[in-house]
């Protein structure tokens, strides 16, 4: 069992090692399709990022500070892409 602590003190107990997404929708649908990351023990994760052992857990969206910079840094990596794709270095 893994058990997960949630900001407000309350727990979730998992059978398996669940990742940062399961966690988010066994709160609910609306949270699963809002979070962005995860915060666990204090360190930033991606949503695939499996719990193997009793951790504290916040899940990160939009609304969080930290999800603010999430979202800027992967359209950054967005938009370097799309103009990697247009401008192509020519050998």
């Amino acid at each position: 069992m893994v058990k997960i602590t949630l900001p407000d003190g309350s727990t979730r107990e998992f059978e398996n090692p669940p990742s940062v997404l399961e966690v988010a929708a066994a709160i609910g649908p609306g949270l699963a399709r809002a979070a962005l990351a995860g915060r666990v023990n204090g360190k930033l994760v991606d949503t695939s990022f499996r719990v193997e052992r009793d951790a504290e857990l916040a899940v990160i969206t939009e609304r969080d500070k930290h999800g603010v910079e999430i979202l800027r840094h992967s359209t950054a990596h967005l938009l370097a892409y799309a103009v990697k794709e247009l401008f192509p270095r020519r050998k």
